[in-house]
């Protein structure tokens, strides 16, 4: 989900890795020559999708091992949750509503987030319910980030993902 640090989690991961971290927002909007919100008002939500599917499935091209921050929505689509599942290891950084909603903030540039006062909160339960079983049917790993930095989850997944190569 926005606001669970996947970014910021990627990046030190992928630098304690010795490897390069990618956000397929990031490269939606490479890709399209506008960000995120600019394509979700010129184009709509599908296209964004869309270009996030395409995102997705070209990362398998990857020559070289990659911490990959994945937009939240994009388990919405099953061929996404495909995708992932070959990829390699999916890990969720979860949180409860009230604390993605506090570090989303006033939600600028997250189109699909409310803007009235009050909103965001029940916004951020609402895709929280919605998306829980997707992320649950993806995840190999689960990291509860409510109270946790950057570091301290890539300390976590950095172990599962050394443990898992000891037992390959």
């Amino acid at each position: 989900m926005m606001g669970a640090g996947k970014t910021s989690v990627a990046g030190v991961l992928a630098a304690r890795l010795g490897c390069r971290a990618l956000d397929t927002d990031h490269m939606v909007e490479e890709e399209a020559g506008m960000s995120v919100p600019a394509l979700f008002a010129a184009r709509g939500e599908r296209a964004f999708r869309d270009a996030e599917s395409s995102a997705i499935e070209s990362l398998v091209l990857l020559p070289a091992p990659t911490v990959v921050s994945v937009g939240g929505g994009a388990v919405l689509r099953e061929r996404n949750r495909r995708a992932l599942r070959r990829l390699g290891m999916v890990v969720w950084l979860r949180a409860r509503p009230a604390t993605l909603a506090a570090r989303v903030g006033s939600a600028d540039g997250r189109p699909v987030l409310g803007r009235e006062d009050g909103e965001l909160l029940e916004t951020m339960d609402k895709l929280v319910a919605e998306r829980r079983p997707f992320y649950e049917e993806v995840a190999d790993l689960i990291v509860d980030v409510d109270t946790l930095s950057p570091e301290e989850v890539a300390d976590i997944v950095a172990a599962k993902l050394a443990a898992a190569a000891q037992l390959s």
